[in-house]
């Protein structure tokens, strides 16, 4: 068992397979694993311990090449599933149909966009597409500081928002040495632990804090960027409505509220298709990705009129493939499924009895939070984190056949975050193999 430590943990080195030796490794799995490191050197991160050759995804299960199913617990992007018939048609018939830049005029983009838009309130009624959720925040930067005349940013201590340039600023969790710049705040996760039964207000005063600061050095405000499941910080979910002390702490000083769903967003949370929703929130800008095109790359910006003509007023944005005939469909066809499959209400059920399931484990279970079909599992022994205990079980279930991941400034909150397509009996297995690799019988 590794050594338990309070010091942060880098989530993709928890998670990663490193530099360990190929030998002992199967002939397929040590051949591609050299490879990779040939051609993309210390770029390269491979999961677990012996990495996964895949070959086939289908619903909630991944194929590796010597012929074994993956439960997937992990993936997040294939949000209605591995390879969902509804969006491998659209995407096939639109390739072979028109596939070009949107400086053209072309029916799917409109009703992709018209469709999105019209879950959100009212008021945000203006999208931008991008490729990725890093240039969604990127660009949602833009907006908030041409919108203010202000720099700071506000972000908890463990967050992850994305890796252009500027949005590595605003992820703390990406700096292996250093620290944010000046112009960046970091506030405690929303962690009872940190603010105590008070969450919200303890989290308010926090942010508010913050802004003061900022506004003090000179930086002001521009925005408070929150992942509204708190997801890399370790998932903190709850109470819903905890959130709404800070955005209007942060609106005070004249900042806006930039909500990033590309994790929580398209119905995980199980209660509507975004998290923000659960704290009774209207944002300034909502950024999503991942999730959006069911693997394939799309991301978009949500945001006011009168807010993005301004950044347009100063800056021309254009992104080639964003809104292209493909992506467009790709995306139409996600929120199509999604409804169609009852996904939402699939998030809620599921997630729930998964969640109940969780919490009746016994130690070293010390919490369970969430909403819906995401979830973390703190591990702790003798009140400390224990991320050793949290690497050993990610790569037990691995070897029995199910995929998770970790999150956490300490690296000890296992992540639980499958395609939304997950049955209870397959949120029973995963229960069930959890309960035995932690109670010693999965060789821990």
């Amino acid at each position: 068992m590794a050594a338990i430590t309070p010091e942060k943990t880098e989530i993709l080195a928890l998670n990663a397979f490193g530099e360990a030796a190929t030998t002992g490794l199967p002939g397929d799995v040590a051949a591609l694993v050299e490879r990779r490191r040939r051609a993309f050197g210390a770029g390269s991160v491979l999961f677990y311990e012996e990495p996964l050759h895949l070959v086939r995804g289908e619903g909630a299960f991944l194929h590796a090449s010597d012929g074994r199913a993956y439960l997937d617990f992990y993936n997040n992007v294939p949000t209605v599933g591995h390879c969902h018939p509804r969006v491998v048609e659209a995407v096939r018939r639109q390739v072979g149909a028109l596939n070009i830049h949107s400086r053209y005029l072309f029916d799917v983009a409109h009703d992709y966009a018209e469709a999105l838009l019209a879950s959100f309130p009212p008021a945000l009624s203006n999208l931008v597409l991008a490729c990725t959720g890093s240039e969604a925040n990127d660009v949602a930067l833009r907006i908030a500081r041409t919108a203010t005349g202000a720099r700071g940013v506000i972000v908890t201590e463990t967050a992850y928002h994305g890796n252009t340039a500027a949005v590595t600023e605003v992820s703390p969790s990406s700096y292996r040495r250093g620290a944010p710049p000046p112009f960046i705040r970091t506030v405690p996760a929303p962690d009872p632990a940190v603010y105590g039964e008070e969450v919200g207000a303890g989290f308010a005063a926090a942010v508010a804090a913050a802004a003061a600061a900022l506004a003090a050095e000179g930086h002001g405000v521009a925005a408070l960027l929150v992942d509204t499941i708190f997801s890399s910080d370790g998932v903190y979910a709850d109470p819903p409505g905890f959130l709404a002390g800070a955005v209007a702490q942060v609106r005070a000083q004249g900042g806006l509220f930039i909500a990033d769903e590309v994790q929580p967003g398209f119905g995980r949370t199980g209660a509507g298709l975004w998290g923000f929703s659960r704290h009774g929130l209207v944002p300034d800008i909502v950024t999503l990705g991942k999730p959006m095109g069911n693997g394939y790359p799309i991301a978009g910006v949500v945001t006011r009129p009168a807010l993005l003509a301004a950044l347009y007023e100063e800056f021309g944005y254009f992104n080639t493939f964003a809104a292209s005939p493909v992506a467009t469909a790709a995306a139409l066809a996600v929120l199509q499924a999604i409804e169609e499959d009852g996904l939402v209400a699939n998030a809620a059920a599921v997630g729930a009895h998964l969640k109940a399931r969780l919490a009746a484990l016994p130690a070293p279970v010390a919490a369970v939070r969430g909403a819906g079909l995401y979830l973390g599992v703190e591990l702790r022994v003798e009140g400390e984190p224990a991320p050793g205990h949290a690497r050993h079980a990610i790569n037990a279930l691995k070897e029995r056949g199910l995929l998770i991941g970790a999150a956490g400034r300490h690296g000890n909150v296992l992540k639980i975050r499958p395609p939304l397509c997950v049955r209870q009996d397959h949120a029973d297995r995963l229960a069930d193999a959890l309960g035995a690799v932690l109670a010693g019988r999965g060789g821990i």
